[in-house]
């Protein structure tokens, strides 16, 4: 990655932000983040409180499955990059 996390944390303030609600993680939102990564390279997801006890278990299964890179989780809101092929 040839950006610093500085400059990863800045280009996702404007971020498109998936919410991850009570249902968690299916296929439906895995496709839905590799859309995203494919068009701004940058996805927030933000995961609603009543399951961020889980966030880790579901921030692991993105980025195995979307092969993509964790940048940062501060709260209940996980930073995530692919580099456009």
């Amino acid at each position: 990655m040839s950006h610093t996390k500085k400059e990863m944390m800045n280009r996702a303030l404007g971020a498109m932000t998936i919410n991850i609600g009570k249902s968690g993680v299916n296929d439906n939102v895995i496709e839905e983040i590799k859309r995203q990564l494919k068009a701004n390279e940058i996805v927030k997801l933000k995961f609603a409180k009543n399951i961020a006890r889980n966030k880790d278990d579901y921030i692991d299964e993105i980025v195995s499955k979307t092969r993509a890179q964790l940048i940062d989780v501060r709260g209940h809101v996980a930073v995530i990059y692919k580099k456009k092929p």
